[in-house]
């Protein structure tokens, strides 16, 4: 079962958060061999969608980092958004996708408009 971590995003800045997983026993999980995707979409249903930049800066860790720029924040409409991150790991030629955490994504508005 995916675990809930919610969002928030200032529109037209640049996001990044690093995130942890661990198994029931707190032990890291090792991203070795994997790839980790998210996206974000209005509904469940929505066809149009966004997706993260994800990297994973040491696979033993456990950790990776999901990120938008600037200019991806500042396209995409206020408001709030579902989202998930799967992990999806080959082993013996069998390819495995696992959801891993799901949440809400809440882009607040930008006021200021910089030139």
């Amino acid at each position: 079962m995916a675990i809930t971590v919610n969002l928030n995003i200032d529109q037209g800045a640049d996001f990044s958060t690093v995130l942890t997983l661990q198994d029931d026993n707190g032990n890291l999980t090792n991203l070795t061999g994997s790839s980790v995707y998210s996206q974000f979409r209005k509904s469940y249903g929505a066809t149009t969608g966004y997706s993260f930049v994800v990297t994973i800066p040491s696979p033993t860790s456990g950790a990776f980092t999901l990120g938008l720029s600037a200019s991806a924040s500042s396209a995409i409409k206020a408001g709030r958004y579902l989202y998930d991150v799967e992990i999806v790991s080959t082993s013996g030629g069998v390819t495995n996708t696992a959801r891993v955490i799901e949440g809400i994504v809440t882009i607040s508005p930008q006021i200021t408009k910089t030139p």
